[in-house]
């Protein structure tokens, strides 16, 4: 840690504690100590706040003391008893999942709303603070020391007094993560001093800025790249990392308020387990084995201002069964071996075959003739691929990619259909979408 990077832990930061009555640097410091705990210790903590979350819920909470549910002291049994949390509720009875007597104290968080909906969350000073220290510790895995400057992406690009502060403190550059041209991400990347700064933002964001300097042959170097946001395809990695000579570290959370899992050591991530419960689901809710892939149902252990118990944040992804745990593994939290994406990122067949998004983008990968694509589904039979060409596109790509298509689903009877286009829009919230499957709309 250099000079700054000293002042500004020792001195900045705790003074601006005092001043925001805020208490980031003591949660950092505790989280820095209980990530090392054993794998026993870890669970014992996540039991103890398990079970003062539930008992919380029974005697405060409107949605959750309706029920009566019935605890037997068994924190990892007891959970299970509860509901499983969809999105529509949240948006339709916000005012039962709140303890009223907080609410005007509390801070409102809504989502990106990357799937068209936006869903807002209550949170407290403290989660608040508790949310910040994690993405904090989690840069520090990634090698981050304080005080590095720090080039950044995001969807928030007007900084309030309080946002202004801290970029000021961290020495951030902040700009927008989806609507900058690239005239001026060039000029951005151009005046980047190489060596010390940190790139981090979203993933598709980073991705882009690592083709905008590859195109205009921009050479520079960043210490580290730390990922969010959105979903980071392993052709976005291979590209950051070349082209600005630096390891990416992928981060895994959701808008509202839950920070799941982070890189460190290993390529896959560990799963903040003080702060989170993490269940991997079949479509009944019904918890599958280590290994396979499932819905992602998380519970936030810190979130007392509104609960989110066993809550379906819309994710599909698959845990690292303990059998596998890399042995010189630097910590000795659960393991996420990978994250697919939202659930809506899967293709199905009437056959019973499905494509996850990954799988898309590892034919598309290899196929540089073809700028963007999106694969369009309303109906089992079926897809429909928009793309934009590329200026060597010839056309003999889309009967190969049929064909690769055809062999992943081992069926050739599955129509692949192609659309050329000008423009694939993006979400709502400007991350780019790969899938689009319309087959909910139509059960």
């Amino acid at each position: 840690m250099g000079f700054y990077g000293k002042i500004l832990s020792n001195i900045l930061l705790p003074l601006g504690d005092m001043l925001f009555g805020t208490r980031v640097m003591n949660e950092l410091n505790t989280l820095r100590k209980v990530v090392q705990y054993s794998d026993k210790k870890i669970s014992e903590l996540q039991g103890d706040k398990i079970s003062k979350l539930l008992n919380y819920c029974n005697e405060n909470i409107p949605y959750y003391k309706e029920m009566n549910i019935k605890l037997e002291g068994n924190p990892f049994s007891d959970i299970k008893k509860f509901p499983i949390l969809e999105k529509e509720y949240i948006r339709k009875y916000t005012e039962k999942l709140v303890f009223k007597k907080n609410l005007s104290k509390l801070i409102p968080q809504s989502s990106s709303g990357s799937t068209g909906k936006q869903t807002r969350v209550y949170w407290s000073e403290k989660e608040q603070d508790i949310h910040r220290a994690t993405q904090l510790l989690w840069w520090e895995w990634a090698g981050y020391d304080l005080g590095d400057p720090i080039l950044q992406t995001g969807i928030t690009p007007d900084r309030n007094f309080v946002k202004k502060v801290k970029d000021i403190l961290f020495r951030t550059t902040y700009i927008p993560a989806f609507s900058i041209d690239e005239e001026t991400i060039t000029s951005i990347l151009n005046n980047v001093s190489g060596g010390k700064n940190i790139l981090a933002g979203y993933a598709s964001s980073l991705y882009v800025f690592s083709q905008i300097a590859e195109k205009h042959h921009i050479d520079i170097k960043f210490k580290t790249a730390i990922s969010w946001g959105d979903k980071l395809f392993d052709h976005y990695r291979d590209n950051i990392e070349r082209v600005f000579r630096c390891k990416v570290y992928e981060t895994y959370g959701s808008g509202e308020g839950f920070m799941i899992a982070a890189q460190k050591d290993l390529e896959m991530m560990y799963i903040m387990q003080p702060n989170v419960y993490v269940e991997i689901v079949d479509d009944d809710g019904n918890e599958v084995t280590d290994g396979e892939l499932g819905h992602v149902i998380v519970t936030n252990l810190n979130g007392f201002a509104m609960p989110l118990i066993r809550y379906r944040i819309g994710d599909l992804a698959v845990k690292l069964p303990k059998k596998d745990y890399p042995s010189g593994r630097e910590l000795q939290l659960s393991i996420l071996k990978r994250v697919i994406g939202r659930d809506t990122d899967i293709i199905k067949t009437r056959k019973g075959a499905s494509m996850v998004v990954h799988s898309f983008t590892g034919i598309f990968e290899h196929y540089q003739s073809i700028k963007q694509f999106c694969v369009i589904q309303d109906n089992l039979d079926s897809i429909t691929i928009e793309y934009i060409p590329d200026v060597n596109f010839k056309g003999t790509e889309l009967p190969e990619i049929r064909s690769k298509i055809h062999k992943s689903l081992k069926d050739n009877d599955f129509r692949v259909e192609f659309k050329e286009v000008g423009k694939i829009n993006a979400t709502p919230s400007g991350k780019p979408q790969i899938i689009i499957s319309k087959l909910k709309d139509k059960e």
